[in-house]
């Protein structure tokens, strides 16, 4: 979908079996095929053919950005705990303490504090932002 507000973060398993993750604002489908076909070359053109093992959409681009950097940066290990859904394993053996949680929140920058009640954000928005938050 072309025209669909926000943004998709996304983790590709190429065939050398390394991982890519990259965001994609017009669509993940059409960002799927242009990573398939060789489109744009880099880094997935020469490791084809490449398999979506993980997405995520977020309303706000901003947080897709930021969400996407820090996965970027995450092992190997914390990435497939990541598609395993294991957000135990993330947060726990990979992530921070609650308290280095705890201290983060309370000088976040605005744009990285959660919704304020009432505000328009949805349920699903509130919870992904909390779990993001804390990996």
């Amino acid at each position: 979908m072309d025209n669909e507000v926000g943004a998709h973060v996304y983790m590709l398993r190429c065939s050398d079996g390394s991982y890519y993750v990259g965001s994609a604002r017009r669509g993940l489908e059409r960002r799927f095929s242009e990573h398939n076909s060789g489109t744009f070359g880099g880094y997935t053109a020469k490791r084809l053919p490449v398999v979506i093992v993980w997405s995520e959409h977020f309303l706000n681009i901003t947080d897709a950005i930021s969400v996407e950097r820090q996965i970027k940066g995450w092992s190997r290990a914390k990435k497939e705990a990541l598609i395993r859904g294991d957000f135990g394993a993330i947060s726990g053996r990979f992530g921070r303490s609650r308290e280095e949680v705890a201290n983060y929140r309370a000088v976040a920058h605005p744009s990285r504090r959660p919704p304020a009640a009432g505000s328009s954000a949805t349920v699903s928005e509130v919870k992904r932002f909390a779990m993001v938050s804390y990996l």
